[in-house]
């Protein structure tokens, strides 16, 4: 049977406000994808033309007035090839979160996004009014109905879209990573295409705009709901499936596991940050710990080795195989480095205050910020950004130190339960051997005091991160946790914990999403808070 349409999924890396650039990347795939693959149609994912989330630069006419310009020329710009392209658009009274089709000069339909999320990282019904229409139209004999992201979550418009006659929906995306989307993706849309009996193309952004991390993993699914494409994750591509009468092409289909797909999340959200904001390289503080040891690791990986520099800052309570292990897996790594220790300007600090009732707390803190001024002091220096190397389990509970630990630009482990940091350290040695085995075994200590330990403070993190697992992203009470099988003392004091720390998280620099609730756009408690849980 002959090929009926060919259509080519744009999963592409953009840049939230950079419409010109933007657009060039728009001209760019569909001339490829008309000269190399012979397509007959492009889509491009939510928004494309200005990136997203652009936020409230959609509060500007001008930003809004310049992405209708630029809808223009890629109007004028492109030829001989179908064009789904996201966009915002405004009748002069309301703003739409839009996607139109091109072809030849023409804008032949456009579609409005019904279902607007306002939840988690989206606030869309801050900025857009909601559509009502169905769109369908018909190439090369193929009924071709159009819907938006969250239209494909809730029911109404594809099934709409089946009842004015489509048989297969195109539908540009803008569908953050998390551990478990890709399946939770994937069971929607089945679910979606059973029901209304038509073929999904679901084509997804890639690349990070500051926490949010898209990582691609577009998709195809015929009618009775059967995966049977799949673009690759956290790649930028051009992707072309045929459709054959509206059955669709299948091929084998790899997906790497949850935790393969997480470190290249916590990459490629690193790699974009730095180099979306035309930063230098990277600078971390390296202490012998796991922590330290698997930000180093990312860095290399999303920077190369060349663009990243360590530093060692050991005080009087710093062991020797503390040093030993930082300075093995600086070499494993082949980054540049340093040792700059504390003890003198530490020293200097506690003549000047001259504190009387000093206490442990008092000297901690000092230390941890003798070390972050040393950090940003070298960050003026080389031109690199500060990356900070606390966890999510910490940040939750307040166990670091705000403008010392919390100092600097970007939080590469911020949303990262300790746990994962342990098996996302074993997956990294599997590829390459870099973190040093005893790095991974000894108990985890922030070396402030002698002898001192996390569990010191913290409960044991097999049991603090299962609380916040369920405080956090479950959204369990006291008593419900409890009823989970842990003790109601721990309970209570982890809850405290995470509340009493809500002003060191407003503070915190900005790190990767990876979570169902992180400390970003989807967790917006107040800092003066009676509740207790």
């Amino acid at each position: 049977m002959s090929t009926n349409l060919r259509i080519v999924l744009a999963q592409l890396n953009l840049k939230v406000g950079d419409i010109a650039g933007n657009l060039q990347k728009h001209l760019d795939a569909a001339n490829t994808a008309r000269e190399k693959y012979s397509a007959d149609v492009i889509v491009f994912p939510e928004l494309s033309l200005t990136g997203y989330p652009p936020e409230d630069l959609l509060l500007r006419k001008s930003f809004v007035a310049e992405a209708s310009g630029a809808l223009n020329q890629l109007k004028a710009g492109i030829k001989d090839i179908y064009c789904v392209v996201g966009h915002p658009y405004t009748d002069e009274q309301y703003l739409y979160n839009a996607c139109s089709m091109l072809h030849n000069g023409k804008i032949l339909a456009r579609y409005c996004k019904q279902k607007l999320p306002n939840y988690g990282v989206f606030d869309e019904a801050r900025y857009f009014v909601a559509g009502h229409e169905s769109c369908v139209l018909t190439i090369k004999d193929v009924q071709i109905g159009m819907v938006i992201c969250e239209d494909l979550w809730k029911l109404g418009p594809t099934h709409d879209a089946a009842a004015h006659g489509a048989s297969l929906i195109l539908s540009p995306n803008a569908s953050p990573f998390e551990m478990d989307k890709h399946e939770q993706r994937v069971s929607v849309l089945t679910k979606r295409a059973k029901h209304d009996h038509v073929g999904i193309v679901y084509v997804n952004h890639v690349g990070a705009q500051d926490e949010i991390v898209f990582d691609g993993g577009s998709l195809v699914l015929d009618k009775k709901g059967k995966l049977a494409q799949c673009a690759g994750f956290f790649n930028e591509t051009l992707f072309p499936v045929d459709i054959n009468h509206s059955k669709v092409e299948t091929a084998t289909i790899i997906v790497p596991d949850k935790i393969e797909r997480t470190y290249s999340a916590l990459v490629l959200g690193l790699k974009d940050y730095v180099a979306k904001n035309n930063i230098k390289g990277a600078l971390i503080g390296v202490s012998g710990g796991i922590d330290s040891a698997l930000t180093l690791a990312i860095a290399v990986d999303a920077l190369g080795k060349e663009n990243v520099h360590a530093v060692m800052m050991p005080s009087q309570y710093t062991a020797d195989i503390s040093m030993n292990d930082a300075q093995q897996v600086i070499q494993n790594l082949g980054v540049s480095s340093e040792i700059i220790s504390i003890e003198p300007v530490y020293n200097q600090f506690l003549q000047s205050l001259e504190l009387e009732n000093k206490s442990d707390i008092t000297e901690q803190n000092i230390q941890s910020r003798c070390r972050a001024v040393i950090l940003m002091a070298l960050s003026n220096q080389y031109g690199k950004m500060v990356l900070t190397t606390g966890n999510r389990s910490e940040l939750s509970v307040g166990y670091c130190t705000i403008y010392g630990d919390m100092a600097g630009g970007f939080a590469v482990l911020k949303d990262v339960p300790k746990l994962l940091v342990y098996e996302l350290a074993k997956y990294r040695n599997a590829l390459s051997p870099v973190i040093p085995q005893n790095t991974i075994e000894r108990a985890p200590t922030a070396e402030l005091a002698p002898n001192q330990k996390d569990e010191d403070t913290l409960p044991p993190y097999t049991v603090l991160d299962g609380i916040l697992e369920a405080y956090l992203n479950q959204s369990l009470s006291i008593d419900e946790i409890v009823e989970k099988g842990f003790a109601h003392d721990v309970v209570v004091k982890v809850v405290n914990m995470v509340h009493q720390s809500e002003f060191k998280r407003k503070q915190a620099a900005p790190g990767p999403h990876i979570n169902h609730k992180s400390f970003c756009k989807d967790w917006r408690y107040p800092v003066t808070d009676g509740f207790k849980g």
